[in-house]
Parts: structure tokens; sequence; C-alpha cells
């Protein structure tokens, strides 16, 4: 096949650089030969899309030094049979395959067709043709492949445009079983000592969550979530929300539209979304905990997901800017309404409870990130207050009693050092909150938290991830509060937070997590006595 190949160039450098111009060509059929969706199928005809070019200088990586420039010259000009890529390139050292150039030799046989059709066959020599019609009959029957793969794929993407779900939107779910008991001797009380036994069952339970993912120019998301779950929050038999699940809710497994936002770019220097509601500063921002942050696939725990900062004014509608998201060092700036929907007195869009929030990222390189972050939340009278969602002992949650107006500011700094298998993250959280109405007015708290984890990535197997996480929940640890006599709920001792999983992959849709938590002194109360959370989670995802 070698000699016999040669001996067909020696003829004329036309036909040399029509082996160049298939080297690029690389032949659609061979690349969309697994594609099994239209997306797929859109990708792989970009990576390959080629363009029709009328002289060699608009090659970038061709040069007049180039040993095949004249017949890549003479291709252009005489015939106008060369393509080359988006980005100007021609890419000349490619090895091709037969396919290959019987793809490029059957679109220079076309156009020397539709030259000779034209009037215009003055401009082909005799024995270039010549050299054409024997490399076609050599490859005649690669080019009887190609044809029937060309055939069977335009079936096939046919087919599969005319049942495909959207041509602007891609359907993904999620599916949660979860596993989960409660161990200790006694239910956690703040303050005091524990009042009665820690009678738990054994629990399984699910969530559902369907995620429709728009976009209308390629760059912007439209995101509507669907989303069912039955999982009771365990801090009603512990006594504490430190024992609380990273999945926990329950609507009885009725499907509801919690999430609905749209992000979109400023000529990629800005990325701005906006929620109507269910927004999630988590959700919107880098939380530098990667390997915990995700509930399905992170951490087991609540607290174990990311800094408590993140969920100040969880839920409602919300605006999120980041100046140069993809550089170095970005900027985000947010602002939460939790009751932006409610006209009523003490709600709405500035009145009600809101947040105002800022990060500082730096991101110099994968190995290492770091964040300052700050948010200004407002807590509106009328109901429990909740300062940190869940997370931390209630005191901490709730200093100064229900309908009290509760202002707070919240300064974190988050960090992750990341290697070629083991992650680092960290974070730690300052909280000053003030009572600015009901029996507790003018009196403030300030509030500590912290918390390490530590990945250990593709132990055991690719894609599994063993870590652990430790830290202290949120406590008031100073502030005029703790002087109130009539308060029982100090934070006088100190909860620690520890918890160990494994997440096993069993393919890429599969996810089995077995993991174990421990409280140390539940609310903050070394009276308590410790409490075990046991849990196996499967994560399906599609």
């Amino acid at each position: 096949m070698t000699k016999r190949f040669w001996n067909l160039f020696k003829v004329s450098p036309v036909v040399l650089a029509a082996t160049f111009f298939v080297a690029n060509s690389a032949l659609a059929a061979e690349v969309n030969e697994q594609v099994t969706n239209v997306a797929q199928l859109s990708e792989a005809q970009d990576s390959n899309n080629m363009s029709q070019v009328t002289s060699v200088s608009q090659f970038s990586d061709v040069q007049p030094t180039d040993w095949a420039f004249q017949a890549l010259q003479s291709l252009v000009e005489r015939y106008g049979c060369i393509a080359g890529y988006p980005n100007s390139t021609y890419r000349g050292n490619r090895a091709l395959t037969r396919y290959e150039f019987a793809a490029g030799l059957n679109a220079c046989l076309d156009r020397v067709n539709e030259l000779i059709a034209t009037a215009t066959a003055d401009l082909v020599s005799k024995q270039d043709l010549a050299t054409l019609q024997r490399l076609q009959e050599e490859f005649s029957a690669e080019l009887a492949t190609l044809r029937g793969r060309v055939d069977g794929l335009e079936a096939r993407t046919a087919e599969l445009e005319a049942n495909q779900f959207s041509t602007t939107t891609k359907l993904v779910g999620e599916v949660i079983f979860a596993a989960s008991d409660v161990f200790g001797n006694n239910r956690a009380v703040p303050g005091g000592n524990p009042i009665q036994n820690l009678d738990s069952n054994t629990t399984f339970s699910d969530r559902v969550r369907l995620n429709l993912f728009s976009s209308f120019t390629g760059k912007d998301q439209l995101q509507i979530r669907l989303n069912a779950n039955n999982t009771i929050s365990n801090a009603a038999v512990s006594g504490t929300n430190m024992t609380r699940l990273a999945f926990d809710g329950n609507n009885n497994n009725s499907v509801v539209i919690d999430k609905i936002n749209y992000a979109f770019n400023f000529k990629d220097a800005v990325r701005v979304k906006v929620d109507a509601s269910g927004a999630e500063l988590y959700e919107n921002v880098n939380t530098f905990n990667p390997d915990f942050a995700s509930s399905a696939r992170g951490a087991l725990s609540r607290y174990g997901r990311f800094s408590p900062i993140y969920r100040q004014g969880q839920g409602g509608a919300g605006l999120t800017v980041t100046f140069n998201p993809k550089g170095p060092i970005s900027l985000t700036g947010a602002y939460v309404a939790r009751t932006a929907n409610d006209p009523t007195v003490n709600n709405g869009l500035l009145d009600g409870d809101n947040v105002i929030f800022g990060q500082l990222s730096f991101q110099p390189s994968k190995a290492f990130n770091i964040g300052l972050t700050y948010a200004r939340t407002y807590q509106s009278d009328g109901a429990a207050n909740n300062l940190f969602q869940g997370t931390g002992s209630i005191f901490s949650n709730n200093p100064f009693g229900n309908g009290t107006r509760t202002e707070s500011n919240n300064y974190g700094v988050e960090a992750t050092f990341q290697f070629s298998k083991l992650a680092i993250s960290g974070w730690g959280g300052y909280t000053t909150a003030d009572a600015l109405t009901g029996a507790n007015a003018g009196t403030d708290a300030d509030i500590w938290y912290w918390a390490g984890s530590l990945a250990l990535r593709d132990f055991g197997g690719e894609g599994n991830v063993l870590g652990i996480i430790f830290g202290q929940p949120p406590r008031i640890s100073g502030g005029s509060i703790k002087n109130v006599a009539a308060n029982v709920n100090l934070d006088d001792d100190t909860s620690y937070h520890l918890e160990g999983l494994y997440k096993f992959k069993v393919s890429d849709n599969i996810q089995v997590t077995p993991g174990l938590l421990v409280i140390f002194n539940p609310e903050h109360n070394d009276a308590n006595d410790t409490e075990y959370v046991g849990t196996l989670r499967t994560t399906f995802t599609f």
C-alpha cells in the first residue's frame, strides 16, 4: 500500500497538497460515530467545522517557507477546494486515515466537476485530472463506505432531532435514597441537663430534583427546578440542629417549583444572575469547599458543606453580579430579599428580610484559592429569627427571642489548597448581631465558628473520595445578651463537629456515601452526651 500510495504523488504538487487538505478535514462520520444525542453531535461538528478559504495567506500556521506552500497555493487559487479551521489554522502536520483521505479527495473531485460544468475546464490539466481519477478508483471502496456512513448519520440525526426534548433545554435529574439513625444516651438540651432519653428510629427517605436548563445564546442559562422530598430533620429527636443532614427537608414528596433564575454575561467580564425565587448565595458564588459543598454528592451533614455565611438570606429573590468571573481575582456583590413577593408591612423587596453580600476571591491557580466574605443581614419581626438557617446552636440562631428585629454583620475567610490527590479546605467566621426591638432591644451577641476538611481523592478507586470534616458550629461567645438573667440558653461550653465519610463511585451516574457524624457537647453544653448520626446516602444522577 505504501509504495502504491506514494507513486500517485509523483505526478503533481496539486495532488500532494490534496493529501494535506484531507488531513485537516477530520471526517465528520468518524468523529460522530459514537454520538448518542443531538447535543453531542453539535459539539462534535463544531470542533471539526471547516470553512472555505480563498488565499493560502489566510492560514496562520502556513508560511511561504513551508515545503508544501506552492502546492497549497495552487489548490486554493486554481480549484478552491482547501478548507481551514475557524481559528484560521490549517494543521498540516496531522496524520490522516484512508477514510479522511477519501473524504478530501471526493470534495476535490466535486469541485473539479463543478469547474468543468461551468466551462472552466481549462483550469484543470489533463495530468491532474488523470491522477485524480486514478485516486478515485484506488479509494472507491473507502468512498462507498464513507457515503454509507454519512447517509446513516444523517438519518440518525434526523431521528434525534425529531424526538428530542427541546432544542434549547436539557433535563438534569438527581435522586437521593438515604437511610439514617441518631444514637446517644440522652436528648440534647440548650443550657441545663438532658431531661429525656434519645429515642430515635432508623429512617429511610428520599429527595428528587429535576432541573430544566435552557440556553438561548450559548452563554446564558435559565434554570427551573422541581423538588420533592420527605427527609424529616432529625433535630426533633436529637434536640439540636447540629445533627441535621445536608439534604433534609420535607414536603411529603409533593412536587414544587422551588427555584427559578436566569444568568447571563456582559462581554465575559461580568456575570449576572437574577433569582426570581429560591435564591441561595452558596449556589451563586464559590464556597471554597469543592469536595463537600453539594448536598447530594458532598458532605452528609448540613454544617459540613460550607461556611454558614453563605446561608445568609436563604430563599426569596435576589441579584448576584460577579466581576471578572474567569480571572484570578474576582469580586461578587449580591442582594437577596427573602419576602420579596409579599406586599404586606415589613415585607417586600426592600423592607423585609434581606441580605447585602460581598466576596473578594483570589484564585491564582487551581492549587490555591482564598476568599474574603461579608454579609449584612436584616431580619424583621413576626417570626423566629434564624441567623444561620438552622446551623449551629439554637441560641446562636435566635439569641434575642421571637418577634425581634435583628441586624447582623457577618465576616468570613475561606481557603482551599488542592494538590494532586489531596484537597484541604477550611473556613472561619465571626458574626455580631444586634437586637433592634423586643424585650432584649439594645443587646448584642458575638458569634464564632470554624471548620476544616480534608479530601483524599481516588482513594480505593478512581472517582472515590475519603473525607474528614472537623470544626466548631456557630456559638455565642460574648456580647451583652449573655448577661441577661432570664437567659437559660447560654453557650457556656463548646461543641465540636466531627464527620467521616467515603464517597464511592459505582458509575458515572451512581454514588454511594456511607458516613458517621459525631457531635461532642451538643448545643455547646458539656452536660449533654455525645451524639452520633450514621447515614448511608445513594445518589443517582441523569
